[in-house]
């Protein structure tokens, strides 16, 4: 019993960010139209952009996810984002400016967590073909400590997405609070009574990765679910 609650309180810790993080985004894309008068969430990057002295900062859209890349210098923003006139467009379309900020004025924290993602990323990979690789190293070997040492390992580099957005989560904090909410609110680009509600998508879009990586972990789960059958 005691295996169980804890198995249940791990699942909800690694379950509910990402669950809050899509309700908040969801709620505030309604009404649809509610900045229709101020344009689309990429129309707000560009403007925000160019009012920060970014002209060369492309504004683009994408199927890969909202995300600002640093190697193209471009705001890229899911079509929800890019064509919309939500809430959540607007100020999510904000935070990601928030990031090209960063990258301009060569902030230290920025550029350690690019560098920690490109580590993460080939970790990642490389974990889940140890995952795939595992019971053919013990076949081949004949050595069950060789699978599980290959198990072990996919497991740790699996787990390293989420490690590495847990601890540049300030990144992502300070792209929306320290960047993205002064702007919005001294530009007065919001409406009456919209602040409240900004911060808490402002705050969705900050935890946007790190819910992300934590519901790998649960892919990771049913992975090793699969391989003990």
């Amino acid at each position: 019993m005691i295996w169980l609650i804890l198995g249940l309180v791990l699942l909800l810790a690694i379950s509910l960010p990402g669950i809050w993080v899509r309700q908040v985004l969801s709620k505030y894309s309604e009404p649809a139209d509610r900045y229709r008068s101020e344009g689309t969430g990429s129309e707000l990057a560009r403007h925000l952009l160019d009012q920060c002295d970014l002209p060369h900062v492309k504004v683009e859209e994408t199927e890969l996810g909202d995300h600002y890349d640093p190697q193209a210098q471009a705001v890229r923003l899911s079509p929800d984002k890019f064509n919309g006139h939500s809430l959540t467009a607007v100020t999510v379309a904000a935070h990601e400016v928030g990031h090209a900020i960063q990258h301009d004025r060569g902030e230290s924290m920025f550029d350690y967590r690019q560098r920690l993602v490109r580590v993460a990323v080939v970790g990642e990979r490389m974990g889940s073909m140890l995952l795939l690789a595992a019971p053919v190293i013990m076949l081949l070997t004949r050595l069950p400590q060789a699978g599980f040492m290959a198990l072990l390992i996919a497991v740790g580099t699996m787990g390293l997405g989420s490690l590495v957005h847990l601890l540049t989560l300030p990144v992502e904090l300070d792209a929306s609070f320290n960047k993205a909410l002064p702007i919005l609110d001294g530009g007065d680009y919001l409406h009456p009574g919209d602040l409240p509600h900004a911060r808490k998508i402002l705050k969705a879009a900050a935890l946007t990765y790190v819910a992300a990586s934590l519901a790998s972990l649960l892919n990771l789960g049913r992975w090793l679910a699969v391989l003990r059958r």
